[in-house]
C-alpha cells in the first residue's frame, strides 16, 4: 500500500510540474514582418559607380536578408515593380507580390531577386498601396523595406500610399533606400517614410539595428486628460496630433480608456515634437511633447469635465418648437463655442459658462457654473401658443410687458399667425397696411401660459 501511495504521489507531482512549467513559459517574441519592394524598373540599368544599379541594389538586398535572417521570429516577403512589361510604354500595374510571407523562404526570396531584370515603369503609389495587403494581418510588427533609384512615373502621389498604409494598419513608416537620387528626388519621399542613402556604407547595420529596437521596445505614449484632482479620468473625446514643426496634423484618435480604466497606449512611428488638442468644449490642449524612440511618453492635458442639462417638460406645443441654446465663456465673451439642443446634456471644461436660449423673447441665464463630475440643470417653461388673427394685411410687433416694453419680434403681413412665447404678459402693436395714419395703430395686451393657446384678434 505504501508503494502504492509514493506511486499516486509522485505521478500528482508530475503532472503538478508539467502544469507549473506550462504556465512560467516565457510567451515567444511578437512576430516581426518585413516585406521588400524592389525596383526592377528600366532605369536601375543605369551605371553608380563601377556597377549597374540593378546589381547593387541586389547585393545590398541579399546584405539585408541576411543580416534580417539572424533575428528571432521574423518573416519575409518579396513584392517587385516594373519587372514584367517592357518600357515604354510600361504599365503602371506592373506591381506584384512575387513571394508571399511565410517560415523558411529566404532562400525562393534570393533566387527571385536574382532573376530581375530591369524592365519597365515606377508606379510606387500603387506599389505602397498594394502592399498594404500583403500583410496577413495586423496582428504582428509590419514593417517595409523599399530599394528604388527613381520617384512615381505614373502620376500617383506616395503621400496617400503612406496614409492607405496607415489605414491598413501599417503604422511604422516604410525604409527608403535610395540609389542615385537627386535632392530634389529624396524631398518626394518625406512624407512617405526614413530615408537612406544607398551609399551610406552603415546602412545594413542602422536599420537592422533599428527593426531589432522596434521588435524590443515600440515608441509609445498615453495622453492623461486630467481632472481637477489630477487624475486621469476623463476620456471619450477626440484627440489631434499636431506636427509642431509643419503645423500639420498626423493623427486623430477617439480617447479611451482600457479594461484597466487606464487611458489607452498609443504606438508611433513618427517621432517629431507633437502638441495634442483635445475637443473638448473648449478645446484644451497640451505642452510642446517630443517624443523619444523606444520609450512610453505621458502627454498630461487639463481636462476637467462635468455637464449642463438643458430641460423642458413634454408639453402641448414642444413638438412644434425645436429650442436650441447658444453656449459662451463667461465675462462676456461672445464667441460660440456650442450650440445645444433642448432635452440634452452636453459635457463642457468646467468653469462659468453664459447662454442664448433661444426662445420668444430669448432666455438669457448667466454665470452657469460647471463643476467636476456635475450636472448643472436648466430647466425652462413650457412654452405657449399666441394665435393672431386680422381682417386685413398689417405691420406691427410683439412686445413684452415688463417694467419696459422690450421688443420680442416683428408680425408678419398675414391675415393669420402663430407665434410660441415663453409665459409672460405681453402686447401688440399693430397697424392695417389700407389705413395712411400712426394713429390708426392698435394695441391689444394679452397673458401666455404655459401650454395654452391666447387668441388676439386685431379687428375687435
Amino acid at each position: 500500500m505504501k508503494n502504492r501511495a509514493s506511486i499516486i504521489i509522485s505521478i500528482v507531482f508530475i503532472l503538478f510540474s508539467n502544469v507549473y512549467c506550462a504556465q512560467v513559459k516565457k510567451p515567444d517574441p511578437t512576430l516581426t514582418r518585413i516585406l521588400f519592394v524592389f525596383d526592377a524598373s528600366n532605369s536601375m540599368k543605369t551605371k553608380h559607380g563601377d556597377k549597374t544599379r540593378i546589381q547593387g541594389a541586389k547585393d545590398l538586398f541579399y546584405k539585408f536578408l541576411d543580416s534580417l535572417n539572424k533575428q528571432k521570429n521574423i518573416q519575409f516577403a518579396l513584392r517587385m515593380y516594373g519587372h514584367t512589361v517592357k518600357y515604354p510604354p510600361g504599365d503602371c500595374k506592373d506591381s506584384k507580390l512575387v513571394v508571399p510571407f511565410s517560415k523558411g523562404n529566404v532562400a525562393l526570396i534570393k533566387s527571385k531577386v536574382a532573376e530581375a531584370q530591369p524592365t519597365g515603369i515606377t508606379p510606387i503609389e500603387h506599389s505602397l498601396t498594394e502592399s498594404a495587403n500583403d500583410f496577413p494581418d495586423t496582428k504582428a510588427i509590419n514593417m517595409i523595406i523599399l530599394i528604388t533609384d527613381g520617384i512615381e512615373e505614373c502620376g500617383g502621389d506616395p503621400c496617400l500610399a503612406r496614409q492607405k498604409l496607415g489605414e491598413k494598419g501599417i503604422v511604422l513608416k516604410p525604409f527608403i533606400i535610395g540609389i542615385g537620387l537627386s535632392p530634389e528626388q529624396i524631398k518626394t519621399f518625406e512624407c512617405v517614410g526614413d530615408y537612406y542613402d544607398f551609399d551610406n556604407g552603415t546602412i545594413v547595420t542602422d536599420i537592422s539595428t533599428i527593426i531589432s529596437k522596434q521588435k524590443l521596445n515600440k515608441t509609445s505614449s498615453q495622453v492623461n486628460l486630467l481632472d481637477t484632482k489630477s487624475l486621469p479620468t476623463e476620456t471619450n473625446v477626440n484627440m489631434t496630433f499636431y506636427n509642431i514643426a509643419t503645423g500639420k496634423y498626423v493623427y486623430n484618435y477617439i480617447h479611451t480608456l482600457n479594461r484597466k480604466n487606464n487611458p489607452d497606449t498609443l504606438y508611433f512611428d513618427d517621432y517629431p515634437t507633437y502638441k495634442v488638442v483635445a475637443h473638448t468644449i473648449p478645446p484644451v490642449e497640451s505642452k510642446d511633447i517630443k517624443l523619444t524612440q523606444g520609450k512610453h511618453t505621458i502627454i498630461p492635458i487639463d481636462a476637467p469635465q462635468g455637464f449642463i442639462e438643458l430641460r423642458r417638460p413634454q408639453g402641448v406645443y414642444n413638438f412644434n418648437e425645436r429650442i436650441k441654446s447658444i453656449v459662451r465663456k463667461g465675462s462676456n465673451n461672445m464667441q460660440t463655442l456650442n450650440v445645444q439642443q433642448m432635452n440634452t446634456t452636453e459635457i463642457y471644461i468646467t468653469g462659468n459658462y453664459d447662454l442664448e436660449i433661444l426662445t420668444l423673447p430669448r432666455t438669457y441665464i448667466n454665470d452657469v457654473k460647471v463643476e467636476q463630475s456635475q450636472t448643472k440643470l436648466i430647466e425652462l417653461p413650457n412654452a405657449g401658443m399666441l394665435t393672431v388673427k386680422a381682417l386685413d394685411n398689417g405691420d406691427g410687433c410683439i412686445l413684452k410687458d415688463i417694467k419696459k416694453l422690450e421688443w420680442v419680434c416683428n408680425l408678419n403681413s398675414s391675415t393669420s399667425q402663430v407665434y410660441y412665447l415663453q409665459p409672460g404678459n405681453y402686447r401688440i402693436e399693430w397697424r392695417s397696411k389700407t389705413l395712411k395714419g400712426s394713429i390708426y395703430t392698435i394695441e391689444k395686451k394679452f397673458t401666455v401660459r404655459s401650454d395654452v393657446e391666447t387668441k388676439v384678434e386685431l379687428y375687435k
